[in-house]
């Protein structure tokens, strides 16, 4: 229906923010990620938008990036997560985050999201894992750059030394997703054994 407004910012709140266009003013849900990324009242801004039509309500949802605005369409397809659960977890994490946490299986960076347990995220995870296309835009030019030799995936996990080097990430307690991001953030990785690899990526965690 509407697929953006652009206008000035008339109010602004963690979960909300209204944008007069030519002097109608659109009510919008957002993130509190999203919100924190607005300029101030006065300013112009332009969300993306995702229409939610019910028989007792007509909403809104807003986005600063297209790619938000596919993951949260996407999220809001798996059983249990409506548009309010959608907008939690990209409150706790963007959109880039959340695709490497689907990709690499990370349930407890998803659970994080209020009102949504390990089984929701379980079930996110199981059911959007094949549907969440991975480019360069997607996962963050810079590590995309930095990954050389990894091949057309950046996000594979190509040796036996990667992945011991992510086992011992995270049974030291860090999640799957940064273990994940820090390896692939890793330049000239073929040659290198697993301590090698751990250590180069624990210099990456600070």
């Amino acid at each position: 229906m509407i697929a953006y407004v652009s206008g000035e910012i008339a109010e602004i709140a963690p979960d909300n923010v209204v944008i007069d266009v030519n002097g109608i003013g659109y009510n919008v849900k957002i993130s509190s990620t999203t919100a924190s990324k607005l300029p101030g009242i006065g300013e112009r801004a332009k969300l993306y938008t995702y229409t939610s039509v019910r028989e007792d309500a007509f909403w809104l949802y807003g986005f600063l990036t297209r790619a938000d605005l596919e993951i949260f369409k996407k999220c809001i397809t798996v059983n249990g997560i409506g548009p309010k659960g959608a907008l939690s977890i990209l409150s706790v994490m963007d959109a880039d985050s959340l695709r490497y946490a689907i990709v690499s299986e990370d349930k407890k960076a998803i659970a994080k999201a209020p009102g949504i347990g390990a089984r929701t995220a379980e079930r996110l995870i199981l059911e959007l894992k094949d549907k969440v296309a991975i480019d360069d835009e997607m996962i963050g030019r810079e590590i995309a750059a930095n990954a050389k030799g990894v091949g057309e995936n950046p996000l594979a996990i190509t040796s036996d030394q990667m992945r011991e080097a992510l086992d011992a990430l995270v049974a030291l307690g860090y999640g799957q997703t940064e273990s994940l991001k820090a390896l692939q953030a890793i330049p000239d990785l073929e040659g290198m054994d697993s301590g090698a690899i751990l250590k180069a990526a624990l210099k990456k965690m600070f």
